[in-house]
C-alpha cells in the first residue's frame, strides 16, 4: 500500500561492481500477500518481479533496460517509484562474496 507506506519485503537486490554482481531473489508468500493486500494480482507482480530477476541478469527477455551495463541497470532497479514493486532505499556494504551474501539478506528479510 503505497499510498500509506506500508510494505511487504518480497526481495532482495545485491550489486557489487568489483565482482561484476548483480542479482535479484525474491519469494512470494501468497497468504501473508492477501492478509497484506487481498486486492494484489499476484500473477502480474510475479512477472513483474520476473522481469526484474531478468533485467538484473542482462537478459535479452528484460527488454531495454536489461542492455544496459550492470551499474544502470541496478540504478533503474533500485530507481523511486510510485509502482506495486518499491525498493527500499540502497543500503552500501562490504563482501567478498555477493551470491553468499544475496542468500544471507534473502534469509534474514524475505523468508
Amino acid at each position: 500500500r503505497v499510498e500509506r507506506e506500508e510494505f511487504l519485503n518480497v526481495g532482495v537486490i545485491v550489486f557489487c561492481k568489483r565482482k561484476h554482481f548483480l542479482a535479484v531473489k525474491y519469494h512470494l508468500d501468497q497468504q501473508r500477500l492477501q492478509a497484506f493486500a487481498g486486492e494484489v494480482d499476484l500473477e502480474e507482480l510475479t512477472a513483474y518481479l520476473d522481469t526484474w530477476a531478468l533485467i538484473s541478469a542482462g537478459s535479452p527477455a528484460g527488454g531495454r533496460i536489461a542492455q544496459l551495463d550492470a551499474p544502470s541497470r541496478f540504478r533503474w532497479l533500485t530507481a523511486t517509484r510510485s509502482t506495486i514493486i518499491q525498493s527500499s532505499r540502497v543500503h552500501p556494504g562490504i563482501t567478498a562474496d555477493p551470491a553468499a551474501e544475496l542468500e544471507d539478506l534473502f534469509a534474514k528479510y524475505v523468508l
